[in-house]
Order: structure tokens, then C-alpha cells, then sequence
């Protein structure tokens, strides 16, 4: 692989401090970050002039479903039950592998569009999505789907084969075990799933205490709250990423952060479907490990992570007070805290030996004007419109605000989205 310099790129060197860096990419990794880079390091390296640049970490989604990039407008301004069930899964029904080809690569370009460089994504025809996701040069955890509800025990039978065979994983790719929600799943197949995760050393991604109904529902069924079902079915634990986290009462918070889960919360997505306002000043001081994501097209109705950071810092202050999630830990919570929440523990950060995906950020774009605080403007004033460049895995995978094929990927996703809502 190619070096990379990026020279004389404004960076954070420590809270509130910045100076300008060289920056060696190497082997998908950030090789050497310094005043000046040493001729070796940086020998036959592509040099980028970043004197009007900062560098700062790329995007990770903690939550998404990327192939309901589709269903973007299709039902708006409605519950999340009657949403699902009269609109939503009826759509869905008819997507076939192809359409979801068409979905992801849209889904993924308006990721990169807007600085994310990885996504943990939960939906059908999963081998689609890690295709599109080698070719469009990002990474992922791809969720292996359980929903007993809308699954033949044939089908829920071959996802745990096919999770078996670790299909399909690679280096910018990896699989999660995900059960869709309590609602969907019963108790004897979320603890199967969750045996079977801590077994073959996977994630689980799962849908958590989202809505008041969810609550009731779950407490009818089973006698306890969502997050007692979790930690009755010994899902609860460091290896579990739950989305989403409206509705939870203190002893629930006990639990949930006792034993080490990571909160993955969709305040937009919360907000749109009137769920609620995830209780981020309660997780925070309760020392719960918080991430962010930005749930799918249909319900956000982007995946646009710096709204996400913004709007999660704002309503935090709201719950709070003023000092509370200040725009170093918002930014953590859409970086480094969602790589970790899968695993990616060297990942998230301008660090050297880390791996090398960073957003070169237009220090000329009228929102990054004046300069006073690099990270309070990118996190309160800045919109992805600054973003110039992207980098993965130590390659740029949007350079200029273009990337490579983005006019076809926009064309056949407007004409499948036609064909199949009419």
C-alpha cells in the first residue's frame, strides 16, 4: 500500500491545544505523527499539502440499518409500532438481493459523504452488504439478524452456520450476533444467541428498551423490564451493544452498566418517532460506556453522524446543565467510543500505530471561521459540507467531496426506490 503524507495538518495535540503535524500513513495505520516527518518515514509517500486542513477522526456508526436507505420518506410522522408493522415490513418484504445492493451502496455513500468510516448495520441479505462494503472501501460489523416473528427456523438455523463459519469477515469486516429486540426474540433464543457470541468471541448488537409499549410489552410477557430479560438470558455483559436506551429506571441503569454494555444511543431517530429523549446525563453519570449512531435512513431520516454528536451534546446540556457532555466526549462518543463498543480498541483516534481513518476538514469553510477551539467548532458549528476528504484504512475513499462512482450509485437508487413503492 502507498504511503501517504499529509504535511502540515492542524491537529489536537491535547485538550484545547493544536499545532500543526506531518502525519506518515502506512499500512493502513497513522506510521508517524510529528513536527517534521523523517525522510524515511515518509519515502516515496503521495505528500498532501494540508495547510488548510485539520485532521480529525472519521465517524463511527454505532447503529444503523443501511439498506433502508430506500425507505428514506417512504412512511413519515408515526409511531414506531405502526411503522414497522404497516409500512416498514410490508416495503421490506419486497426487497430482493439486488435492491439491497443498490440500498447499501447509496447508504454508503452518504456515510462517507458525511465522514463515517465504519457502521454497525442489522438487516437481511447480509452477504450483500459485505459485499458493497469490500467494494466501496469502508468497514463494518454486519449483523447477523435474529426475529423469530419474521424467521423460518430453517432461516434462524443458518444464521448461526453461517455465523459458525465466520463467513465473510475480513480485515475491514466483522460479523455480530443480532438478535433484533425482545419483541421479536423470546428469551429461549436470546440466550442461545448470547451462549453463542461469548462461545465464538462475537459482538451482540440488539435493539434495547426503545419505547414505553417495548416496556409494557416485555414486563406482560415476562414478568420483568427488557434489560432484566437480557440479563436473565446472560446477555448483558462488555460484548453487548444496545441501541437506542430511552426507557430505562435506575435499577435497570445498575445493571446495564455493571456489567460493562455499551449504550448506543439514535437521539434523532428517538426524537422523529416520538420513542423519547435518551437519558444521557443519567448514563454518563452513572459511568455507563456511551456510543452514538444514527439508526436507518427511514426513521432519522439520515445517517449523518455529526447531527448525531451535535444534537446528542445539546440535549445532554438540556438534561444536565451547561458543563455537561462537552464537545471533547460528544466527539469521543461518535469515534473512539463506537469503535470500541465492537472491538476496534486501536481505532477512533489521530494516535500513531492506530489504524488510519481520519477526515480532512476544510479550515477555510465559513463554519470553521474564526478558529478558536478546533473541536468546539467541529462539534457545535461545522456540518459534514466541511468535510473535503476521507481517509480508510489508509486510503481515501472520498477526495475532493467526490467519491468514485457516486452519480451511477444516486441513478439506480432513484429508480429502484420508484419501482418498488409504485
Amino acid at each position: 500500500m502507498k504511503k501517504i503524507l499529509l504535511k502540515s495538518a492542524l491537529v489536537e495535540t491535547e485538550c484545547d491545544k493544536t499545532s500543526r503535524k506531518d502525519i506518515v500513513i502506512g499500512d493502513g495505520r497513522f506510521l508517524k505523527i510529528a513536527d517534521a516527518a523523517a525522510p524515511a518515514d515518509a519515502d516515496g509517500a503521495e505528500i498532501v499539502d494540508c495547510s488548510h486542513f485539520a485532521v480529525l477522526p472519521a465517524f463511527y456508526n454505532g447503529h444503523t440499518h443501511a439498506a433502508m436507505t430506500l425507505l428514506r420518506g417512504y412512511a413519515d410522522d408515526m409511531p414506531l409500532q405502526k411503522w414497522l408493522q404497516e409500512y416498514i415490513w410490508p416495503f421490506e418484504a419486497k426487497l430482493t438481493g439486488d435492491d439491497i445492493d443498490v440500498a447499501c451502496r447509496l447508504a454508503l455513500l452518504e456515510m462517507i459523504k458525511s465522514g463515517t468510516v465504519f457502521f454497525a448495520d442489522m438487516y437481511w441479505h447480509r452477504e450483500r452488504t459485505i459485499k458493497v462494503v469490500g467494494e466501496m472501501g469502508i468497514r463494518a460489523a454486519v449483523g447477523v439478524t435474529f426475529a423469530e416473528s419474521l424467521m423460518s427456523p430453517e432461516a434462524i438455523e443458518g444464521n448461526f452456520k453461517f455465523l459458525a463459519a465466520h463467513t465473510g469477515e475480513s480485515e475491514r469486516v466483522r460479523l455480530a450476533v443480532a438478535p433484533h429486540s425482545v419483541y421479536t426474540v423470546g428469551e429461549t433464543l436470546l440466550k442461545r444467541c448470547a451462549d453463542f457470541a461469548r462461545s465464538e468471541n462475537f459482538m451482540v448488537h440488539t435493539h434495547l428498551s426503545e419505547t414505553k409499549k417495548e416496556l409494557e410489552d416485555c414486563e406482560r410477557q415476562y414478568g420483568c423490564s427488557p434489560v432484566r430479560l437480557l440479563e436473565r438470558a446472560g446477555m448483558l455483559g462488555s460484548n453487548l451493544a444496545a441501541a437506542h436506551c430511552v426507557h430505562l429506571s435506575d435499577d435497570d441503569m445498575k445493571a446495564f452498566v455493571d456489567s460493562g454494555a455499551t449504550a448506543v444511543l439514535n437521539p434523532n431517530s428517538n426524537l422523529k418517532l416520538a420513542s423519547g429523549i435518551p437519558p444521557i446525563d443519567r448514563l454518563l453519570r452513572a459511568g455507563a460506556n456511551v456510543a452514538l449512531g444514527t439508526d436507518g435512513d427511514s426513521s432519522n431520516n439520515n445517517l449523518d453522524m455529526h447531527e448525531e454528536m451535535k444534537l446528542a451534546a445539546l440535549l445532554a446540556k438540556v438534561q444536565g446543565g451547561a458543563e455537561t457532555l462537552p464537545a471533547h466526549d460528544a466527539l469521543r462518543m461518535a469515534t473512539v467510543n463506537s469503535a470500541r463498543a465492537y472491538g476496534l480498541m486501536d481505532a477512533g483516534e489521530i494516535k500513531e500505530g492506530y489504524l488510519a481513518d481520519c477526515l480532512l476538514v476544510d479550515l477555510k469553510n465559513e463554519r470553521m471561521v474564526p478558529g478558536h477551539n478546533l473541536v468546539s467548532n467541529w462539534v457545535y458549528a461545522a456540518d459534514s459540507s466541511c468535510i473535503d476528504s476521507v481517509i480508510c484504512n489508509g486510503k481515501f475513499v472520498m477526495r475532493g467531496r467526490h467519491v468514485d462512482g457516486e452519480e451511477e450509485i444516486v441513478r439506480e437508487a432513484e429508480a429502484c426506490a420508484k419501482r418498488l413503492a409504485y
